[in-house]
């Protein structure tokens, strides 16, 4: 294809128009590119067409320019742009891309233009201004949610039933972000404390009182109350008393102040829960009691440690007395349990032989004797606690005596009945004082206070055994 230029708009053959002109410089007619006749004139350097020119898109973009010459004519030269080219097309830029090359979409925009404030978007969460003061950056952490805040709270509230601290309790508690859900902290504590002992509950009561005003609000604690109300029927299946237990957390609740007690009298007719009607009216007969609020300190009891030494052995004494008269094995032992000072059942022992020493009663020692078989069978008294229980009564036997003479005789006729139900071992047996210690027809010998000597009835009974002390 030939080449062709543009003069003023219009498609011109370039090597048509160079041969129409002679030596002296006359225009002659020429045939473009395009079949169109065209003319120019040497002198005037215009340009006629016979027909209308059309434009095409997409070409080559070139810039004429004219030139003189000595014999009067113009000679064309020309420029090739492409028509995407970001330089000025008028003909008077200095060649620079145009808007210093920060025109057009898409572009990165002028070097160093990142720099200059007028360029920036204030609003950009990544603008940072070194002219503006008083700047202050938060670092925001999501709130938990339930899964999390459950799997923080557990062992925190585990390591309190072991420190019994509630102020290192409440300051890990708070550590934790669940503003909006604090009464999850309740519930989840009053969870933890059905699968324990009455003691961690007592622990729980003390920690939400101290939580309270501190860390929840009452609104909190009753929003936490009426979740664990709908919830009964699946806390039934792990722990079966869970209505009763919540009915004891809601009366301590309402003793404590951290709830009001028209609470409790309002919410009742609201429910539909068979399990929570029975948490709520629990809750209403503790308050009910006379001088309820101050029994309602003790609901839980005062378990293990925190129970002095003298309440203890006196709490023991009441629950033996009580089975003696009762006969309820399954009752004595859940008063055992809820003592919870498994180091300390060596004094259950000992008060139950001293109370069968004293008796002077077969009946006493056969109740005895089952009730130490049947905490022995179940692990509740151990080994352990049971030889030290026995040997402490060994060492007093002296001072006994001075209360009960007969108090040799009967507890060697209670050593052989626990000997024969299993419950001494044979370390225990070796154990037992020589006045003590069983002949080899297992007759019942009274003890010689001048060395162990067997004394007889009298020196002419011809040598007969006393057999019987009563005789």
């Amino acid at each position: 294809m030939m080449d062709s230029d543009v003069i003023n708009g219009h498609d011109v053959d370039l090597d048509g128009v160079s041969d129409g002109i002679d030596e002296n410089g006359v225009g002659l007619s020429g045939v473009g590119v395009d079949g169109e006749r065209t003319i120019i004139d040497a002198d005037s350097t215009s340009v006629n067409t016979d027909t209308r020119i059309k434009k095409k898109a997409k070409r080559l973009i070139k810039q004429l320019s004219k030139e003189a010459v000595p014999n009067g004519s113009s000679v064309v030269q020309t420029t090739r742009h492409w028509k995407n080219s970001r330089r000025p097309r008028n003909g008077f830029g200095r060649g620079l891309p145009k808007k210093g090359g920060a025109g057009g979409k898409g572009v990165w925009g002028k070097l160093g233009s990142e720099l200059w404030e007028d360029d920036v978007d204030m609003k950009d969460p990544n603008y940072d201004s070194d002219t503006e003061a008083d700047v202050e950056l938060k670092t925001i952490i999501p709130e938990m949610t339930d899964e999390q805040l459950q799997k923080a709270v557990e062992p925190i509230v585990l390591e309190y039933f072991e420190h019994g601290d509630t102020a290192e309790a409440s300051l890990s508690l708070d550590e934790l972000n669940c503003r909006s859900k604090r009464f999850l902290l309740i519930r989840f504590a009053i969870e933890l404390a059905m699968d324990h002992k009455p003691s961690h509950r007592e622990m729980t009561s003390v920690l939400i009182s101290d939580l309270y005003g501190r860390l929840v609000s009452q609104k909190d604690i009753a929003k936490a109350f009426d979740v664990l109300m709908k919830n009964l029927p699946d806390l039934i299946l792990d722990t079966p008393e869970a209505p009763v237990i919540l009915g004891n957390f809601l009366a301590r609740a309402v003793a404590d102040d951290c709830l009001p007690p028209k609470f409790v009298h309002s919410y009742r007719d609201k429910i539909e829960c068979e399990h929570a009607r029975l948490a709520f009216a629990r809750a209403e007969t503790l308050l009910s009691l006379e001088h309820g609020m101050t029994r309602l300190d003790n609901v839980w009891g005062v378990g293990g440690g925190l129970r002095p030494v003298k309440s203890l052995i006196r709490q023991m004494s009441l629950l033996l007395q009580e089975y003696l008269s009762s006969g309820d094995i399954k009752e004595a032992t859940r008063c055992i349990v809820e003592l919870e000072v498994p180091h300390f059942h060596h004094e259950l022992v000992y008060e139950a032989l001293v109370m069968t020493i004293e008796a002077l009663n077969r009946t006493t020692e056969e109740k005895m004797c089952k009730l130490l078989k049947s905490l022995c069978s179940a692990v509740i008294i151990t080994t352990d606690m049971m030889e030290r229980g026995f040997l402490r009564v060994f060492e007093d036997m002296p001072d006994i005596c001075l209360d009960v003479p007969l108090a040799y005789a009967v507890l060697e006729r209670f050593v052989e009945r626990c000997q024969k139900a299993g419950i001494l071992t044979d370390e225990i047996i070796k154990k037992v004082p020589a006045s003590l210690r069983l002949a080899p027809h297992h007759s019942r010998l009274l003890p010689d206070p001048l060395g162990g000597r067997k004394r007889f009835v009298s020196e002419g009974d011809g040598g007969r055994v006393k057999t019987d002390p009563w005789v």
